[in-house]
């Protein structure tokens, strides 16, 4: 032992179980999983027998690994070694079940040790069972490919629907703007692809509900799959998620989306539920497109800027409605729909070469064109809407801050940064539960937080609210979380907000 007079305190093991917990909190988020129909839906729909544990204590442990910040299957034995939250989990974790229900699962655990949350083995096993391995016999070398997910996984990923729906509930939206984006999740796993930027990783696409702050789908994809691949098929996908009461339908995305198959859809109304879909999309910067841009006289050019408060501030960009007919605009005639490109205009600052260093053209990652003798970084969209120009790059732009937070989130304060397995289907089942807790999560903020937390990140709600620090007692056969009274008084009121959910 440390001598005293090293340091100012001492750390002295207690002899008795006084059932502490460091995530007080965290049960919060189990009673919301179960007021919300997830943990019942998720029970009925899975069919993966795991050792005799019941397919929603599998799925509710995963959930609640990702929100107490771990990132990987092994982390679980963290929370089954926090003794209060371990004693409490054994006495709840099964409720949402009928009587029925918990004796025929208590009959098929008789005689195995008591945990409050399944080994890693189990888990390991249980995300195993989404994998389909006569599905990776179809892949062809070199090509895109994204499996066709088994019955197990399509059920999984059929479980945002109950949270979407509980959303729509309780906090009623008429219009879902949809944000579609692929993100990249390096991986050394030895069966992963590389990406187009060279390194070995998975490229999940994303829909996101902007209005809900929700993940509307997500299809979990290799590395080598482009963004834009199917991408008509994962929105469609999408649009039938979404739950009853939207009536308006709008589509924001990068150039990934810049796909025929995709405008068309939206534009000529061929969703039989929505009809028409408004979009900005950016769009390719063609040489076709740049000859249209140069043939823009100056005057038209205007500046973007923004408010802040009372203060325009200038972004040293300007845009420009651009005269631009492609070739599969031209084929539709008069008939087609009406498609409207705005071009986007950025000085260029040349820097000259250091002494010594022999002069090099590099290749830069975005478009550029002169015009007038200057320099311009070049950007473009496409949009179907009437809006005025610079209402609709204002509009677009909120994608970025809103899908890229999303993607931040899922990757570093979630389990969505690194895989369990070198199997396909068991690295998609993982990202699907990440997906949950991800709703979970955002359903907390919107429907149950006090206003201080609203915006709060999942490291900050870990800061305030899960990892609070209690001790679970025992009276009268009922269980008691201990806590410090601002936190009761804080936990009280997040309690009571759920409670008074419509289920």
């Amino acid at each position: 032992m440390v001598s005293q007079t090293k340091f100012p305190f001492q750390y002295v093991a207690e002899k008795k179980t006084l059932n502490l917990s460091a995530f007080a909190g965290l049960p919060l988020y189990f009673y919301l999983c179960v007021k919300s129909g997830l943990a019942r839906a998720g029970a009925l729909a899975l069919s993966t027998k795991t050792q005799g544990w019941s397919e929603g204590e599998l799925l509710l442990s995963l959930i609640l690994l990702n929100l107490a910040g771990g990132t990987c299957a092994e982390d679980i034995d963290r929370l089954e070694k926090d003794a209060g939250l371990s004693r409490l989990m054994v006495r709840i974790k099964n409720y949402w079940l009928t009587r029925k229900e918990r004796r025929t699962l208590e009959r098929q655990s008789r005689g195995q040790i008591k945990r409050a949350f399944p080994s890693v083995s189990v888990l390991r096993r249980f995300l195993e069972n989404f994998h389909d391995a006569k599905e990776e016999k179809c892949r062809i070398i070199g090509k895109a490919f994204i499996p066709k997910p088994k019955k197990e996984l399509t059920k999984l990923q059929d479980l945002d629907k109950t949270l979407l729906n509980f959303a729509q509930k309780n906090h009623s939206q008429e219009v879902a703007t949809l944000d579609m984006d692929a993100t990249i999740v390096a991986t050394h796993k030895s069966t992963a692809l590389y990406c187009y930027k060279n390194f070995k990783a998975y490229q999940p696409f994303n829909v996101y509900w902007h209005e809900q702050g929700m993940m509307v789908h997500s299809e979990f994809r290799d590395g080598n799959v482009p963004a834009g691949f199917d991408q008509l098929r994962v929105f469609q996908e999408s649009l039938k998620k979404l739950p009853p009461g939207v009536k308006k339908v709008y589509a924001r995305t990068d150039t990934a989306g810049y796909e025929w198959g995709f405008l068309k859809y939206c534009a000529k109304g061929l969703d039989p539920i929505f009809g028409v879909i408004e979009f900005t999309v950016s769009c390719d910067v063609t040489p076709a497109f740049k000859s249209a841009v140069k043939e823009v006289d100056e005057k038209y050019w205007k500046p973007i800027t923004y408010q802040k408060g009372n203060q325009t501030i200038s972004t040293k960009q300007e845009w420009a409605e651009v005269s631009f007919v492609p070739n599969e605009v031209a084929k539709m005639g008069k008939l087609g729909p009406t498609y409207r490109y705005i071009a986007i205009r950025e000085k260029m600052i040349i820097q000259e070469a250091l002494p010594g260093i022999e002069p090099k053209q590099l290749e830069l990652p975005f478009s550029t064109i002169e015009l007038q003798k200057t320099p311009y970084k070049l950007f473009g969209l496409v949009t179907n809407r009437t809006e005025e120009g610079l209402s609709l790059i204002h509009w677009h732009r909120e994608r970025c801050g809103d899908s890229e937070k999303a993607h931040s989130t899922e990757k570093s304060e979630l389990a969505g940064g690194q895989f369990p397995s070198a199997k396909f289907g068991a690295n998609a089942a993982w990202w699907q539960i990440m997906i949950l807790a991800f709703n979970i999560n955002a359903l907390m903020k919107k429907l149950a937080l006090p206003k201080d937390l609203k915006t709060k990140s999942l490291k900050g709600l870990r800061f305030h609210l899960i990892n609070l620090a209690g001790q679970v007692i025992e009276h009268g056969r009922v269980l008691f979380i201990k806590l410090e009274a601002s936190a009761c008084e804080l936990v009280a009121k997040i309690r009571q907000q759920i409670y008074e959910l419509s289920g």
